[in-house]
């Protein structure tokens, strides 16, 4: 579903969609979501936080800052 190639592809509306509902509804956090995927965190991270989206640690969730 996820590769780093459609990571920086995407557009980012949808992206940070699809990263929000995987973690709430497959994966614990974040990082287990990126292991999974084998996508560089920081690079994603990245990505949404340019379109400014931030991740909350708290509730594992990416919101607009």
């Amino acid at each position: 579903m996820l590769d780093q190639q459609r990571v920086q592809q995407m557009d980012i509306n949808i992206l940070v969609s699809i990263v929000n509902m995987q973690i709430r509804n497959e994966f614990s956090s974040f990082t287990e979501l990126c292991r999974f995927y084998e996508l560089n965190q920081s690079q994603l991270s990245q990505r949404l936080a340019s379109a400014g989206y931030q991740l909350q640690a708290k509730q594992q969730q990416f919101t607009a800052a």
